[in-house]
Order: C-alpha cells, then structure tokens, then sequence
C-alpha cells in the first residue's frame, strides 16, 4: 500500500467528515489493510495529518500555478483557470472547505491556509494589476473574486430568471473588466 493512498484516504475522509474522520483504524479498513502498514509510513496520525496539508498545499497552490502558467493566455483566462482548477470540482474543492473549517479551531491549520490564501492572493493582485492602475482597487478586486470564488458555495439564495452560472459568470466580468463599469 503505497505512502500517497494513506494520504489521498485521508483527504478523502478530511474532504467528507473533517478532521475528527481521520482515523487510522477507520483508513486502514476503507483501504482494505491492517493500520499496522500505516507506521511504515506515518510516525503517528499528526503525521499524516501534516502529509496531507502537504498535499492539498501543493496540488491547490503549486500545481495551480504551474499548469496556468504552462497553459498560458491573459490575465482574466488565468484567473478564471486558477478559480476553476481550485475551487470547482470534485477534488480540491471539498478538501479546501474542510480545511477552513479546521482552521477556525486549529491555529496550525489556520496558518497553512493562511499561507495558501497569501498565495493566491498574491495571483490575483499579479494578474488585476496588469489592467488597474490603482493598488487600492487592485487589492478590492483581488478581495473580491477571492470572495466570489469561495462565498458561491455557501450562498443558497436564488437569482430570478438567471442560473447561478449566468451571475456567477456576470460577477466575474464586473470584477475582471479593465473598466469600473460594465464588461
């Protein structure tokens, strides 16, 4: 039993239950062995507690990055491939929301997400600043689409005759256009 199906369980269970469901006994039956394996790979359960935010660390900051910047295009398409690779789908998408609710009572936690966040961040305010002038407008575009991207999945209102994808999609060229006004 490979080292990364120890971790990818884990996250798995993180991503569905947070990080109380993260229990060797519970990995080790789901993965079909016994938990003596794990200490082959894991000093203990905090240790792959830590290998997995080394995961999630690297697939939703570093990999992100790298595959926008491998895939090029401007700076509203790499923004919008960024927010789409980290924050849709089935993968980083619910370990990412797990992950902010264990930071709210874990502060180790709370720092890596932090850092994660900086990062991101740090994406946005590159890319806004390429067409905005203004760093006080840049860091509230930036602010912004960050908190599009995450506040969607918590909103449950209705938008009338729109889908959620048409204002969704509306939002963000409020936010990404080169001008105050409309896109």
């Amino acid at each position: 039993m490979p080292r990364e199906r120890w971790i990818e369980q884990g996250l798995t269970a993180l991503a569905a239950g947070g990080p109380d469901a993260v229990r060797v006994e519970a990995l080790a039956k789901q993965l079909g062995v016994t938990k003596g394996g794990f200490y082959g790979y894991f000093a203990d359960r905090d240790a792959l507690l830590t290998a997995m935010l080394d995961t999630w660390e690297r697939e939703s900051i570093d990999e992100v990055l790298d595959r926008i910047e491998r895939e090029g295009g401007d700076p509203k398409t790499k923004i919008t491939r960024a927010g789409l690779l980290t924050f849709s789908g089935d993968r980083l998408l619910p370990i990412d929301l797990a992950i902010r609710d264990w930071a709210r009572r874990d502060e180790a936690v709370a720092e890596r997400l932090r850092r994660v966040d900086n990062r991101r961040m740090a994406l946005l305010r590159e890319m806004i600043g390429t067409f905005c002038a203004d760093p006080d407008e840049v860091e509230a575009r930036s602010v912004l689409a960050f908190c599009l991207l995450i506040g969607e999945h918590f909103l449950a209102a209705d938008h009338g005759d729109r889908t959620r994808a048409q204002v969704l999609a509306r939002a963000g060229d409020l936010i990404l256009s080169r001008t105050a006004g409309p896109a």
